[in-house]
C-alpha cells in the first residue's frame, strides 16, 4: 500500500479510530479491512499495556516474519435518542509491526516511540 493510495478510517457506530493510530496505519502500510481481520481472528490476544485495553496480533509474511500488533479498548456506546447505553464501541489506538516473534505470555512487544508518543498524546485516561 503506497503513501497516496491510503484511505483513512472513519468513525462509526462500532469503531472509532485515533489519529494515532491513522499515523502508524499509514507509516506501517496498514489498511482498515487488515486491522479489522486482526480483531476479528486474532492468532494471539494479550493485556494490552494501559489499563483496560487488549493487544490482538497475527503474523504476516513467511520469508520474513513479523507480527502485526493492534491495540483496542471497549467503550460503551450511548444512544443518543434515548439516553441510555448500548453495546460496546471499540476504540482502535495503535497499531505496530513487530519484526521476527515475540514472546508468548509476555508484555507485549510495543516499540519504544509507539509508547512515547501514546504518553504525551495522553490517550488513555489513567496511563
Amino acid at each position: 500500500m503506497s503513501l497516496l493510495s491510503f484511505k483513512e478510517p472513519k468513525n462509526t457506530k462500532e469503531f472509532y479510530w485515533t489519529n494515532h493510530i491513522k499515523r502508524k496505519m499509514r507509516y506501517y502500510g496498514l489498511g482498515e479491512g487488515r486491522l479489522k481481520r486482526i480483531l476479528k481472528t486474532p492468532q494471539r490476544k494479550e493485556e494490552g499495556i494501559a489499563p483496560e485495553t487488549i493487544a490482538v496480533m497475527q503474523s504476516a509474511g513467511t520469508k520474513k516474519p513479523t507480527e502485526i500488533w493492534l491495540m483496542y479498548q471497549l467503550a460503551l456506546r450511548s444512544a443518543s435518542r434515548q439516553g441510555g447505553l448500548v453495546g460496546k464501541k471499540k476504540k482502535m489506538i495503535s497499531a505496530w509491526r513487530y519484526p521476527g516473534v515475540s514472546p508468548k505470555g509476555k508484555e507485549i512487544p510495543i516499540p519504544e516511540d509507539i509508547l512515547e508518543e501514546l504518553k504525551r498524546e495522553k490517550i488513555f485516561d489513567k496511563f
